[in-house]
């Protein structure tokens, strides 16, 4: 039994640490040939996970072949757009300036039923709004509406906004991140003493406090043991 628990932790650190080497995308994002190895990855790990008679190297040898393959073939894809569009393949255009590609759904098997829910999922309900609809190489649909359509931005109504960075998390569960801290220039001490400000004796009872770029702190305090936090 201890035998394959230990195998187990190994094989699942294999593949944990290949998938994270491979990127962070979500499955969705995945293009075709990585959504490939990533479903080889799994089989090849339950294999001798579940089978104690085989050696633990032949999982782990034939998951760093794939890593090295997919590696690989992400680098062509970078290099070169021919063997990007020969592994990824290109784009198609389903909707072009307002009208439906009937060949274009048929070479890529999309059914108007299909292509009609994937504009509800990207909030363009009726077609008619539609200017370009793109069946993207990993699946996903993105969508351009006719800019009569469009969200009013400030730029269209010539008003002028400031910049907005990102906002820093300076403290998380009672934690202070003195990285952020050192981002954003400033101390333990000013902190210290604008939480002080809010009513709180030390970053320990904040749940999360974060900086936004014109110097505002958020904090949120931590619910208390035994009742409701506030």
């Amino acid at each position: 039994m201890l035998i394959v628990f230990v195998r187990a932790l190994i094989l699942y650190s294999v593949v944990v640490i290949t998938m994270r080497i491979m990127g962070k995308r979500q499955i969705g994002q995945l293009q075709p040939f990585e959504l490939a190895i990533a479903i080889m990855i799994s089989e090849l790990a339950a294999v001798p996970m579940q089978n104690t008679g085989i050696p633990l190297i032949n999982g782990i040898i034939p998951i760093l072949t794939l890593l090295i393959a997919q590696i690989l073939m992400s680098f062509l894809s970078m290099k070169s757009m021919k063997a990007r569009a020969l592994i990824c393949g290109k784009p198609s255009i389903l909707i072009e300036n307002g009208k439906i590609k009937e060949k274009e759904l048929q070479k890529e098997m999309y059914t108007l039923n299909d292509l009609l829910e994937q504009l509800r999922i990207n909030n363009a309900p009726n077609i008619a709004d539609v200017e370009f609809a793109i069946l993207e190489t990993n699946g996903q649909l993105s969508v351009i509406p006719k800019s009569s359509k469009r969200p009013l931005i400030p730029k269209d109504m010539n008003i002028s906004t400031k910049y907005e960075g990102l906002s820093l998390d300076v403290i998380v569960d009672g934690r202070v991140n003195r990285d952020n801290l050192k981002k954003a220039k400033l101390g333990e001490e000013w902190l210290t003493a604008e939480i002080a400000k809010l009513g709180f004796s030390n970053p320990e009872e904040v749940l999360f406090a974060s900086l936004d770029s014109d110097g505002n702190l958020y904090c949120q305090r931590k619910m208390k043991k035994g009742g409701g936090g506030n």
